[in-house]
């Protein structure tokens, strides 16, 4: 009964085009990378408790107030996050409005709704951080989750591109596609050992004298080498996924999206030997958090591409043929 009074709601709007679909869904996909890139500089600027107190920013007070415990500076970014999250929030519901007005099919409405969703997965996981006094690891997990939601967010993007009316389209045999998913997976490992270096780390989010924030116990050089590891191991599989493509035969668009990937994953990889011989500086730690989630949605773009729905009169590849 409320959905359906949600639709008559919704079909009071404009009916958006497929254009305006499309740059909301690109609005959602930069304002979830975003988050996490402020996210880091909240961490890295020693913000992480500008704002004591969770969903307001002081007792009695959603705004920062003037107090002497509490820097003006880091009152300002960690408020500025905060406000962040209601772009993230807005760009969520327009998306949604947009494909329900639009009558979507189920898969692009079923995306569209998961990401309010994760909106609000990720508030829960924020008040839990400050209010644990930024314990490492939910710290760990607040960044994991704004990870996956870029990914969804990604594939959202491409199933919002694709017509309704179209049929599926195999780009790529079954083993290679199975060999993406297993490189998504070592990008989700590395993604892990990261957050744990970061839990080991030297920025721990706050340096008041009075609150010392737990750390990961762990020795930091042992969790640079796994992550380092981990990160050679998922640049290979992607080296032979490139191979096996080129063997096959593959479209221009998935050629462009491979090759976007393996230079995002280079470049990040340098920045990592940058920030190891540097002692970890700040800026290189936000732009390190920018590099991964750049390198989340390539990886999840290239996933996408190799299953997509077409129009009945398009020229099918050869590799349609394939089964799934």
């Amino acid at each position: 009964m409320l959905y359906r009074a949600f639709l008559r709601l919704v079909d009071k709007l404009p009916l958006p085009s497929l254009k305006v679909q499309r740059w909301i869904a690109v609005a959602v996909i930069l304002s979830q990378a975003g988050i996490a890139v402020t996210g880091a500089i909240v961490r890295v600027t020693a913000s992480g408790l500008g704002c004591p107190t969770w969903p307001q920013c002081f007792p009695g007070s959603f705004t920062p107030i003037g107090v002497s415990e509490v820097p003006v500076l880091h009152q300002t970014v960690e408020f500025s996050n905060r406000l962040l999250s209601f772009a993230v929030t807005l760009c969520a519901a327009l998306i949604v409005l947009a494909v329900t007005r639009a009558r979507r099919r189920r898969e692009v409405l079923t995306y569209a709704w998961l990401m309010p969703g994760g909106t609000v997965l990720q508030a829960i996981i924020g008040g839990m951080t400050v209010r644990t006094g930024l314990l490492w690891w939910t710290v760990s997990v607040h960044l994991l989750a704004s990870m996956l939601m870029v990914w969804v967010a990604v594939v959202m993007f491409a199933k919002v591109s694709e017509p309704d009316d179209g049929i599926e389209v195999i780009q790529a045999p079954a083993p290679l596609r199975w060999l993406t998913a297993l490189s998504g997976i070592a990008l989700a490992a590395v993604l892990i050992a990261g957050t744990l270096v970061t839990g080991a780390g030297p920025h721990a989010g706050d340096k008041s004298i009075e609150r010392q924030v737990e750390r990961l116990q762990v020795e930091i050089v042992t969790l640079v080498h796994l992550h380092s590891q981990l990160l050679v191991g998922y640049l290979a599989l992607l080296v032979g996924l490139a191979f096996g493509l080129f063997a096959v035969g593959i479209t221009p668009a998935i050629r462009i999206r491979l090759f976007v990937l393996l230079g995002l994953v280079c470049a990040q990889s340098l920045i990592g030997i940058v920030q190891y011989f540097t002692d970890v500086p700040a800026a290189l730690v936000a732009i390190h958090v920018g590099g991964a989630a750049a390198c989340t949605a390539a990886t999840a773009a290239l996933w996408a591409s190799l299953r997509t729905r077409e129009h009945v009169s398009a020229t099918l590849p050869a590799a349609a043929a394939q089964s799934a």
